[in-house]
């Protein structure tokens, strides 16, 4: 009879066991306040203009959305809020949030920011990886440009060469001091350079161990037959396939796109397919996870579970080097703490910067929070169990 779990996301007792009585407040106010998508778009519009006024509204910022969901606006706040994760046995992706500034100095400045974060991390045992965005090192337009397989000219190719060695030093610098470095999926549209780069790294540096990780966003239906050739690559190559498993980020810009220029539509039909690829990824990555290393990124309650159910059944130690968990900073907090407890290998993704320059991540997250359907209705619940549980 195989083994079952005991495991449940409804525990806000230790759910939220890292959040004070105040903290619980402030988050339901703020879940509240995102619950109203008039709201989110209002503050999508005036905040940016507010900010390139110079008007005084950052204070308002860092005291509500920004500490909801951010880490800090530099590595040393990041630092601590890293800590205080740490004490519940939740880990840290450190993910400096700056959106792509475009120019070359910007590429190059960008550089040892990430290194610092890797020197941080190596003395941090709570802080196992750092992810990064091959746009915040190479211009789209450049990108955009080899992706659809046009020739390059010769500055251009200079210029490409220099995007490789700004990654290369970073993965470099992430292996010498064994942390994972995440490589995150962009549009689909400049997604081959980034596959490509990932995984020329992979071979590289997952000889022995994983250090980089491919994203696969599994709301696109060619991913998972593309995470499957990976992994043969991987294996004819003679290197370990790191999988960074994640729904996706981009649905209404790819389909907008593909519509406007007429071609189909790289999206699933629908949200049952996405959870269907997503959960056959997880089960082919469980499979196959002496040989591979999977990162369930994710605040899907039921492919969480399963990920986790999967390695309970192989009777591997929950906490098995080959497999992490992860969510946001600020959200699924019943996943996150609930996995930690039952002693899985969890992290938050902590993104840190400046309040302007994390903005647009902000936004993002606000918009996308208002528009997956019941994710608001779902965090208020939990909160406001809790509270009532604290008669607060």
């Amino acid at each position: 009879m195989e083994k079952q779990l005991s495991i449940s996301f409804e525990n806000t007792a230790i759910a939220f066991e890292s959040k004070t009585d105040k903290a619980l407040k402030k988050a339901d106010f703020l879940f509240s306040s995102i619950g109203k998508p008039w709201l989110v778009k209002l503050g999508a519009t005036v905040t940016p203009l507010a900010l390139k006024l110079g008007l005084p509204i950052k204070g308002l910022i860092r005291n509500t959305i920004f500490s909801q969901f951010c880490g800090g606006e530099n590595l040393q706040e990041a630092a601590q809020a890293a800590t205080l994760l740490g004490k519940f046995h939740v880990g840290v992706v450190l993910d400096y949030g700056v959106e792509a500034m475009e120019g070359e100095e910007n590429y190059d400045h960008a550089v040892p920011e990430f290194i610092r974060a890797i020197e941080y991390a190596a003395g941090n045992h709570n802080i196992p990886f750092i992810a990064i965005k091959v746009t915040g090192f190479a211009r789209f337009s450049l990108l955009e440009k080899i992706h659809s397989g046009e020739t390059l000219t010769q500055e251009e190719v200079a210029e490409y060469g220099r995007v490789r060695n700004r990654i290369q030093s970073i993965a470099a610098a992430a292996a010498k001091h064994k942390i994972g470095l995440l490589i995150d999926a962009e549009e689909s549209w400049i997604q081959q350079p980034v596959d490509d780069l990932a995984g020329e790294l992979m071979a590289q540096f997952n000889q022995q161990q994983v250090i980089v990780y491919n994203t696969f966003q599994m709301y696109r239906h060619d991913r998972l037959a593309f995470l499957k050739k990976s992994f043969e690559k991987a294996q004819q190559q003679g290197y370990l396939l790191g999988a960074k498993l994640v729904r996706g980020a981009y649905m209404e810009k790819e389909r907008k796109r593909a519509e406007e220029m007429g071609y189909p539509s790289p999206i699933q039909p629908n949200k049952e397919a996405t959870d269907r690829d997503y959960d056959a990824a997880v089960r082919f990555c469980m499979e196959r996870v002496d040989k591979l290393a999977v990162f369930v990124g994710t605040h899907n309650e039921q492919s969480s579970m399963l990920a986790a159910n999967l390695l309970h059944q192989q009777e591997l130690p929950h906490d098995y080097s080959h497999v992490s968990f992860s969510q946001l900073l600020g959200m699924s907090d019943n996943i996150t703490f609930n996995l930690a407890h039952a002693g899985y290998h969890v992290s938050k993704y902590l993104p840190y910067g400046p309040v302007k320059d994390v903005m647009p991540y902000l936004l993002r997250r606000a918009q996308e929070n208002t528009s997956i359907s019941g994710q608001v209705g779902r965090e208020l619940g939990l909160i406001r169990r809790e509270r009532k549980r604290r008669g607060i």
